[in-house]
């Protein structure tokens, strides 16, 4: 009996401490980031349904571009990259993003932040890479019905007007919570983009499920439509 109290002590005090400090790691981030996603099964840039790892192409009109093996699987995607928030800290200029991993807690944190990790269509997963957000001319469409368009000579990514704003409020939180560094016309852009697109129902309550489980939220998700 006393060994079961224990055990339910220690299991509770271990959800206590993750609900301070959030996931340990990007593969507890993950598994995590599922139960943020319960009951809202929807990738972030295509909104395509997801189950499990697998994408239905058919409920968004995802046509892959090229890839269409890893079109079809789900990954979590950092919306500021591993790379981007790597590259300005010293263990990555020591040995990359593992050595970052084995040594920096800072890193670590950042990379398994839940608030910067969305589930995307793989294949737009690995088009985008580390390239930054703006605005394409032309807007090129090359996923099917998917509004998601990338520059491969300019290393750039445009999502769809209604994420935008999204991508504006989690970059201004690793900004604030982390210190990273964002150049004035990145600053601009986000700006005007949150203003734009301000924040839905389904990102006011995906803030509020990572606020519970990682015990803060974005203070930039606000003026939140009414319930």
């Amino acid at each position: 009996m006393i060994v079961r109290w224990l055990c339910g002590c220690l299991a509770l005090f271990s959800l206590l401490v993750q609900a301070q400090t959030g996931p340990a790691n990007f593969n507890e981030a993950k598994r995590l980031a599922v139960k943020i996603y319960a009951g809202h099964p929807y990738t972030f840039y295509c909104d395509c349904a997801f189950s499990g790892k697998q994408i239905d192409a058919r409920s968004c009109g995802y046509a892959p571009r090229k890839n269409a093996k890893r079109g079809a699987r789900l990954e979590w995607e950092h919306v500021v990259p591993a790379w981007e928030f790597g590259h300005q800290r010293q263990c990555w200029q020591n040995g990359g993003r593992k050595h970052c991993v084995k040594t920096d807690a800072t890193f670590r944190r950042m990379e398994a932040d839940l608030h910067n990790l969305v589930p995307a269509v793989g294949e737009l997963n690995g088009d985008r890479s580390n390239y930054r957000f703006g605005m394409l001319e032309g807007e090129p469409r090359v996923y099917g019905q998917c509004d998601f368009e990338v520059d491969f000579k300019l290393r750039r990514a445009e999502p769809k007007d209604d994420r935008r704003g999204d991508v504006a409020r989690i970059y201004f939180y690793m900004r604030d919570q982390y210190g990273l560094a964002i150049s004035r016309q990145q600053n601009q852009l986000f700006t005007a983009w949150s203003k734009l697109d301000p924040p839905d129902a389904w990102e006011c309550e995906r803030n509020r499920r990572i606020a519970l489980l990682q015990g803060r939220g974005n203070p930039h998700v606000q003026a939140c439509p009414a319930p």
